[in-house]
């Protein structure tokens, strides 16, 4: 009985074939749709990258708001400061160096000793030139005197002596001529009178020209030789002693001592100097004038005519850049540099103080002539490569919302490589750098940053 009931229960048990076909199409729609999805899904993601690759990528940067009040700056521009007149301070004479009393950044007087030589044989030097003087000046004193009254007493003795001499000659000849004419005496003797007669003759001849010349006195010629050897010793002396001064190198100016190129003990030159270590120097110190510095600057030739004669411009360093100068263009090359298209210019610095040294990078803002009008207006400041445009209309394309949007600006000056433009509000995200096709409307995407 047990048995036929379960019997009856499997019997009752069938399974209905029209519901699972039912549920069979409604998982084909779900599955159908899902893989559509997935594929139109791939597809735009495609699409997307493809069109994305296609939008060209500028740089942007924001523009600044510059309030009005600030001067108006039409140029700014970098360069080094410089001392207005360097002097490397040699020697004229060569020498080796006994002394130096001055190191590095010492300030010195004009004419103080900075530097001191060996000088012993230029003291001997002095010495001989000046026993020269002496001499020439005896020599000429003895001329311009003339014989003294003993000299010519002395003279006309001896000519009275030789004319007595030649008297007692005449007479002794006289009388031997007697004697060989009477055959007395021999020719010989004759010969011997006259002879000795004639040497008194010639003696006496000889000793009142002596007489004469010793009342007279010396003659002029010899009187102007004797000052012109003179003259030859006393220059000769004041060369000995520039030469022996020229031992003490002293300041030409006053100023800071900039370099301090020779030392205790080495050789320096006026006449040749050696790069070679050892060889003589052909200089001791350097030194300038710390209050009279200007800024060197190299101007392109674009933006020279921008500046005039005694431009005015504000100065400031990178080491000290919230201390400020005024200064003025106080030279400009009168010819330009062809390989850098630059105009050298030099702006002098009124009242330099410590804080400012040679060498040191440099700034200046040259202000417009009309300081009056550029201090009421104000401007934004353009990132550098913003402004597009020439002939006195200008441009820049703002990134917004994804597009290039074109808007015209007015050129108002410089603000160091940025420009000074009229027309924008401040805040722009500008852009500075993109491909030559992207113009007004044009479809942009920012690139990212690049990374240093």
């Amino acid at each position: 009985m047990e048995t036929g009931s379960r019997l009856d229960d499997l019997k009752s048990l069938k399974i209905d074939r029209d519901e699972p076909r039912k549920t069979s199409g409604w998982a084909k729609w779900y599955i159908l749709t899902g893989v559509a999805l997935i594929l139109l899904m791939g597809a735009g993601a495609i699409v997307y990258r493809l069109v994305a690759t296609s939008v060209p990528e500028v740089q942007v940067a924001q523009a600044m708001a510059e309030p009005a009040g600030t001067p108006g700056v039409i140029l700014s521009a970098s360069g080094y400061i410089v001392a207005h007149h360097k002097i490397n301070v040699n020697s004229k004479v060569t020498g080796r160096v006994s002394w130096i009393g001055v190191e590095k950044g010492d300030k010195v007087r004009q004419g103080q000793v900075l530097v001191r030589l060996e000088d012993q044989e230029f003291r001997a030097q002095v010495e001989q030139a000046r026993g020269a003087v002496e001499s020439a000046k005896a020599r000429l004193l003895q001329l311009e005197n003339g014989s003294r009254p003993e000299e010519i007493g002395q003279a006309q003795h001896n000519l009275e002596e030789a004319r007595a001499l030649l008297v007692n000659d005449k007479v002794n000849l006289d009388r031997v001529a007697q004697l060989v004419e009477h055959g007395v005496a021999p020719k010989q003797q004759l010969d011997d009178a006259q002879s000795k007669y004639d040497a008194s003759l010639h003696r006496v001849n000889s000793l009142e020209q002596s007489y004469k010349l010793a009342k007279i006195g010396p003659r002029p010629e010899e009187i102007e030789r004797a000052r012109g050897d003179l003259l030859q010793a006393q220059g000769q002396l004041a060369f000995a002693e520039a030469q022996l001064e020229a031992t003490q190198i002293r300041a030409p100016i006053t100023g800071t001592i900039l370099e301090r190129t020779a030392e205790k003990g080495e050789l320096v030159t006026a006449q040749f100097a050696s790069g070679a270590e050892g060889g003589p120097r052909g200089s001791v110190v350097a030194l300038a004038d710390l209050d009279d510095l200007q800024v060197e600057l190299d101007i392109s030739q674009d933006d020279f005519a921008r500046l005039g004669p005694k431009q005015r411009g504000v100065v400031s360093t990178d080491a000290y850049p919230d201390r400020k100068y005024e200064g003025a263009i106080a030279e400009i090359s009168p010819e330009a540099n062809r390989q850098k298209a630059t105009v050298q210019v030099k702006v002098g610095i009124r009242k330099p103080d410590s804080y400012l040294r040679p060498d040191m990078n440099a700034k200046v803002d040259f202000l417009s002539d009309a300081a009056g009008a550029a201090a009421t207006q104000g401007g934004v400041v353009a990132p550098s490569g913003a402004v597009r445009g020439s002939d006195g209309k200008h441009f820049v394309l703002i990134y917004f919302q994804g597009k290039a949007l074109e808007r015209p600006v007015t050129l108002m000056g410089k603000r160091g490589n940025d420009d000074l433009v009229q027309g924008l509000t401040g805040g722009e995200m500008l852009i500075v750098k993109a491909p030559p096709e992207v113009k007004d409307g044009t479809t942009v995407k920012v690139a990212p940053p690049i990374s240093g």
